[in-house]
């Protein structure tokens, strides 16, 4: 049996032949430490590197896959296993192997890994550039006689299939309900009535402008975290009046006072088909995100619903990310999208940038499941405060 002062010793040995790259040397002094400890997965890499050395490359690989058998995510070995598997075979057989080191790849590494890493990011995205090139010729995916969501939806899907893009589902934090089908932008033809509100553009723009003027301080903060709860993504615009709203109807309950100061805007909005939820929804806010400021990634309550945007006031470019899409605001154009995805907004204008946020049903629910999934959500609340 050796010793700890002998394991010590033979160690020593081993980095001396390596760091005067003499891989004779260091692979007898390995040859007689791991006879002593065959489980350790730190003598497999000191192997690899000193068979990298010789020449050795199928042998490096074989003593990586040693210490991987003893220690699955060591992140070290996986990386070196796919740097040789890059030499010997090319980057694209490389590839699976690198993406497979970069999920566990430590936030902070130490300097001498952040060129592999950054190497390994590189093969990863120049693999997934020519795959997607290829498939494109491929599978003629901008055929012509594609209509246009076809197209939009084949070139998502082609980019996860590649690896460039994630496969964004709903993440509701309270409601995730079965079978609908996560879609970020909902088509617009699903919504006859948006041309009513467009029409109001001006008319809503101009009661939101003396709300600015006179009630400003009415605006509050978006985010309001209670004190001791985790604030995650929320740090930096927890309390913060960079993101700021106006509420005209808040969880189902209409803000008379705020109504009464934009009275156009409160008929317009009982005359739109809403998400009528007792305390609920609907939900009716200006939301005003301050100059170059950025609303980080989340998502919402539930897919039962989606929001609709209307910009008011844009003072320059601010863009909304649901998922794989990106869409500028244009004034005059509405939206609705499902906000239980992943989304973020960013205002990259030096001005305040308003837009108003209405609750409507997912149009893919039927009468019945709304009033279902009402009575469902009120009954959790009354079980929870009986």
């Amino acid at each position: 049996m050796t010793s700890g002062a002998d394991s010590f010793a033979l160690n020593a040995q081993i980095q001396q032949a390596l760091a005067r790259r003499d891989p004779g040397a260091a692979l007898r002094v390995l040859a007689e430490a791991e006879a002593a400890q065959p489980q350790d997965a730190e003598l497999k890499l000191q192997k690899a590197m000193a068979l990298r050395l010789s020449g050795d490359l199928t042998g490096a690989v074989n003593a990586l896959d040693q210490a991987l058998a003893l220690e699955p995510y060591n992140f070290v070995a996986l990386l070196s296993k796919a740097s040789l598997i890059e030499r010997m075979d090319g980057e694209k057989a490389a590839t699976p192997i690198y993406k497979n080191a970069l999920t566990i790849a430590p936030e902070t590494p130490p300097p001498a890994l952040a060129a592999p890493i950054a190497h390994a990011r590189e093969v990863v995205a120049r693999t997934a550039d020519a795959l997607e090139a290829y498939l494109e010729a491929r599978v003629g995916a901008t055929d012509a006689a594609l209509d246009t969501a076809t197209r939009a939806r084949f070139a998502e899907s082609l980019k996860i299939f590649t690896g460039k893009a994630r496969n964004y589902e709903s993440e509701a934090v309270l409601l995730k309900y079965p079978r609908l089908p996560a879609i970020p932008f909902f088509d617009r033809a699903m919504f006859p009535w948006f041309p009513e509100l467009e029409a109001a553009t001006d008319m809503i723009r101009g009661e939101l402008e003396q709300v600015l003027r006179e009630e400003q301080a009415d605006f509050v903060p978006y985010i309001q975290t209670p004190e001791g709860a985790p604030v995650n993504q929320w740090a930096e615009l927890n309390y913060n009046p960079r993101w700021s709203t106006y509420f005209l109807w808040k969880d189902g309950v209409k803000q008379e006072a705020a109504c009464a100061k934009c009275p156009g805007t409160a008929a317009l909005m009982d005359r739109l088909p809403l998400a009528r939820q007792d305390k609920f929804a609907p939900t009716v806010m200006f939301s005003a995100l301050a100059a170059n400021t950025r609303i980080p990634p989340h998502s919402g309550s539930t897919n039962t619903r989606l929001l609709v945007h209307l910009p008011l006031i844009l003072p320059g470019p601010a863009w909304f990310r649901v998922g794989n899409e990106t869409r500028y605001w244009k004034m005059g154009e509405a939206w609705a999208f499902d906000d239980s995805i992943d989304h973020e907004a960013v205002n990259e204008a030096d001005a305040l940038r308003v837009i108003l946020i209405i609750d409507i049903w997912n149009p893919l629910l039927t009468e019945v499941e709304r009033e279902l999934i009402t009575r469902m959500m009120n009954a959790k609340n009354e079980f929870f405060s009986s």
